[in-house]
């Protein structure tokens, strides 16, 4: 049975656990990080350097660490012409969008998320909030026009490739409310959060 190590409120442990869960794999979670620390103690440390979640541990001990890479060996292992496409085109077309996910989509959501969420009202630097919302809306504008050519990111299908960019659309659409239409993304998103996996391991869990 794999193991995954990191607390179920993480983003980046979120994309694993859907992940696990589309793929109906026989896992063990494990608390770490936030609130339950330990991702800096020497044992976590010796899997996972850099002290951040998730970790994948496998039975025969081969472990593996950031969230997209995990997310994408598992589809290759276990979800091969389901979450890794078949296609080659439609495969490079979801490893492009997991990377567009981690340097253009995420970024202008953390000063978003952390200052809205986990910042006191009288300590928020509104100034942060506001650019990181104008930026967000323009990733996601990103992501709407691809949506318009495909029912899912790399084609007609869900991939893996809609993991990391579903949970910064589920993001979004919490934190950032006056947001201008975009038909195609919330089309998408529709069928998205009808997923047992994704209601299980991401809608399920506090928004904190």
């Amino acid at each position: 049975m794999i193991k995954i190590w990191g607390r179920n409120t993480s983003v980046n442990v979120q994309k694993v656990m859907w992940a696990v869960g589309e793929l109906e794999l026989p896992h063990e979670r494990i608390d770490v990080g936030g609130a339950f620390g330990k991702n800096k103690e020497p044992a976590y440390l010796a899997m996972n350097p850099n002290g951040l979640v998730p970790t994948l541990e496998e039975e025969d001990g081969f472990l593996l660490w950031e969230s997209n890479s995990i997310v994408r060996y598992l589809a290759a292992k276990h979800g091969a012409g389901k979450l890794e496409p078949a296609d080659a085109h439609a495969r490079a077309r979801a490893s492009s969008w997991m990377d567009w996910q981690l340097t253009v989509a995420h970024p202008p959501l953390t000063p978003v998320f952390w200052g809205l969420i986990r910042t006191p009202p009288e300590k928020r630097d509104h100034a942060a909030i506001e650019a990181g919302k104008v930026k967000c809306i323009a990733a996601m504008t990103i992501l709407d026009a691809q949506l318009a050519k495909t029912a899912f990111v790399a084609g007609d299908a869900l991939s893996m490739g809609d993991i990391p960019v579903a949970l910064m659309a589920y993001r979004f659409r919490r934190l950032v409310p006056e947001r201008p239409p975009l038909d195609h993304l919330e089309r998408w998103f529709a069928s998205i959060e009808q997923r047992p996996a994704f209601k299980q391991h991401v809608l399920a869990i506090p928004f904190v």
